[in-house]
């Protein structure tokens, strides 16, 4: 952790335990399930491509829906239902009414969705548990199983600590909101407001994160050019807050490019900021071991909160935050969008835990990523650095008349 920050998150965790506000996750021991209990490497795996990963991209939608695609026609997905010839059971009359998709805009990049191991490790954690204890992970929506996936990633982040969320939004939230919440009796002494510097094509998660940080703390907000190092460092040296944190996507979604890690654990160790990096986009997908963008840049020991999501190439749905004990516990006892959302349902959990299990075992998925990166790149002539491949107009409706 960095400079300032230490003294002040000592402090403020004594603080909130004098004034009874630390909270505390028990969790609830449920049964392992048959796929969660076996040997880890017993795990159905493979070593390449099943029928069920092309299932993870073909797709069907019906004529109507690409009709009013077509016409740019305003929807909130009625189409489905205003087909007469729609048959939902997928029975006879549905034969020949679906018009088949490939998919190329998911973030499934290892098609973990899919897999049997994880569809199967859903499936009996619901048979056993159903959805699980309906309740925010403080009261008793918190078991034995979200410990467990909590503890894996912990380890894939190379931290002391995870938290779990109810998708990646909710995480950054809660760590913005978290971090410069006032400390309960030092409002105006030690609760000085924070100082945050966020990267101009942070994702809307961070950018809102950081608006309710502004208004529920007064927090001093910069916003630099984007990758713009120099800048940056201009932004820090200038400012007079003792309190700094830089907050930045590593890979990001839109433009596909990665966050200058390297400078940016160089500008931490020169200004003593509090590194929080969102891995939405590179778990799995980055770094030898798959824990993401910072591992591939040799920076995990320099970032002192990683934000990532299980949506994309995990492959199911929540989010999480990997740091520190200390910033766990203040985390889990301030972040409002963990505090009082309802926990994630056990077999959701399960499948996550799969899903990371078999990343682990079937590492050809991952190396298969980055050489469709090459062919696509050698295919186009363009250069592409990630799996988003980002295809710029320039122009809007140029955009969508190409998307049509």
């Amino acid at each position: 952790m960095s400079g300032p920050w230490d003294a002040w998150l000592d402090d403020a965790l004594q603080s909130l335990g004098d004034a009874m506000l630390l909270r505390s996750l028990r969790p609830l021991v449920l049964p392992e399930t048959h796929v969660v209990s076996q040997d880890r490497h017993a795990l159905p795996t493979f070593e390449g491509l099943g029928p069920w990963d092309r299932a993870g991209v073909a797709v069907e939608v019906s004529h109507a829906t690409v009709d009013a695609w077509l016409r740019d026609s305003s929807s909130t997905g009625e189409e489905v239902e205003r087909n007469p010839n729609h048959n939902a059971g997928g029975g006879d009359n549905a034969e020949g009414e679906l018009h088949k998709l490939l998919l190329f805009s998911g973030n499934d990049y290892l098609g973990l969705s899919v897999h049997p191991a994880v569809r199967q490790a859903a499936a009996q954690a619901a048979v056993e548990f159903g959805m699980g204890p309906r309740a925010s992970a403080l009261v008793c929506g918190y078991t034995s199983h979200h410990r467990l996936l909590e503890s894996t990633l912990a380890e894939l982040k190379e931290t002391e600590e995870c938290l779990l969320c109810p998708t990646g939004f909710a995480a950054n939230m809660a760590v913005l909101t978290a971090i410069t919440s006032v400390v309960p009796g030092k409002r105006g002494s030690g609760g000085s407001p924070v100082a945050i510097f966020s990267d101009a094509l942070n994702h809307a998660s961070i950018v809102d994160g950081v608006r309710v940080a502004q208004r529920q703390s007064n927090a001093e907000v910069h916003v630099y050019r984007h990758n713009d190092m120099m800048h940056l460092h201009q932004l820090l040296t200038n400012c007079k807050r003792e309190r700094k944190v830089v907050v930045t996507d590593s890979l990001f979604s839109m433009d596909g490019d990665f966050a200058p890690l390297k400078e940016l654990a160089a500008l931490r160790k020169r200004h003593g900021f509090l590194l929080v990096i969102d891995e939405a986009h590179g778990t799995l997908v980055c770094g030898e071991n798959g824990g993401g963008v910072a591992e591939a840049f040799g920076v995990q020991g320099h970032v002192d909160i990683h934000v990532g999501t299980l949506s994309k190439a995990i492959g199911c749905h929540g989010g999480f935050i990997a740091s520190s004990r200390k910033w766990k516990q203040w985390i889990q006892s301030r972040g409002r969008s963990f505090i009082f959302s309802t926990a994630l349902p056990v077999p959701v959990v399960a499948a996550a835990h799969a899903a990371i299990m078999v990343a682990k075992k079937e590492k050809w998925r991952q190396h298969n990523v980055w050489a469709l990166v090459r062919q696509f790149s050698e295919a186009t002539g363009l250069i592409f650095t990630s799996p988003i491949a980002p295809i710029l107009f320039g122009d809007a409706d140029a955009a969508l008349e190409a998307s049509r």
